[in-house]
């Protein structure tokens, strides 16, 4: 399996507008976070897209993902939705809607923010073209197939939104999330990779803060666990060089590699030079 951050940065991005920090003006390319998306992709090319952040065109075009099977939606904020246009380019090229699975809530927000996606009854002027999805809902603790692979939703508290993570094999991807429930601990025995929101060093009422994302991935004790949905306050370097073994930042153009192998990262074309 292999498994693509598309973006990893906070609602607001990194660097952010008007932003003058150190991180902001970082040269580190692995400081420069879009907003979080991600693709899994099995052994028999079966692809699965987390969400549609804002800059998912050139998400796409940077990891050289053309199609995409299915589209699964953690829940309705504008960082993880507002990029949904973007699979016309994906759709025009199939025979009928991609699936996009979501739980209710968020499938209710899309249709009510982007009902041109989903209105089989509106046709696009001649030479233009619309997103084509295919609403289906899905419930956490409630697994379901696409292609060759099952996917389980698992629960997560965020606030006042309803919150999806997805174990997909040995990989579970988990933004968004203030903590861990019972419940949703047990669907993650046994993973190998565990991808994890990390916002602040201080308390945050929404978000795993960097302490409690640590103490998070220690108790799941997955091989490796990467911190997703980071901010300007936090440099890769520095945060790479404090954290614990087998726990580390993730960044934009990320590929993972299952098995893992002490060469199982491989880097981007700027990370590389």
């Amino acid at each position: 399996m292999r498994l693509t951050f598309l973006g990893t940065g906070t609602s607001f991005g990194v660097p952010q507008i008007g932003c003058r920090c150190a991180v902001c003006t970082s040269a580190d390319p692995r400081d420069r976070r879009t907003r979080c998306g991600a693709v899994i992709e099995t052994d028999d090319g079966t692809r699965l897209l987390i969400d549609t952040p804002p800059e998912l065109r050139l998400q796409l075009v940077a990891a050289g993902i053309a199609h995409v099977d299915a589209v699964l939606f953690t829940h309705e904020h504008a960082d993880h939705i507002h990029g949904i246009d973007d699979l016309r380019a994906l759709t025009v090229r199939r025979s009928g809607p991609l699936p996009l699975y979501g739980e209710a809530p968020t499938l209710e927000t899309l249709r009510s923010r982007f009902p041109y996606v989903f209105d089989a009854a509106f046709r696009p002027l001649p030479g233009t073209t619309r997103p084509e999805g295919l609403p289906i809902e899905i419930r956490a603790g409630e697994a379901f197939a696409v292609g060759d692979v099952q996917v389980m939703p698992l629960a997560v508290p965020h606030g006042r939104a309803s919150v999806l993570g997805f174990r997909v094999g040995d990989i579970a991807y988990i933004t968004d999330a203030k903590e861990i429930p019972p419940v949703t601990m047990q669907s993650l025995r046994g993973v190998r990779v565990l991808v994890l929101n990390a916002l602040l060093r201080r308390s945050h009422p929404t978000h795993l803060s960097i302490a409690e994302a640590i103490a998070t991935a220690q108790q799941v004790g997955a091989e490796r666990t990467y911190f997703t949905h980071l901010t300007h306050d936090n440099a890769h370097a520095a945060l790479e060089a404090e954290l614990p073994a087998g726990i580390m930042p993730a960044y934009d153009g990320l590929v993972v590699e299952l098995p893992l192998s002490p060469s199982h990262v491989v880097p981007t074309r700027e990370s590389a030079s």
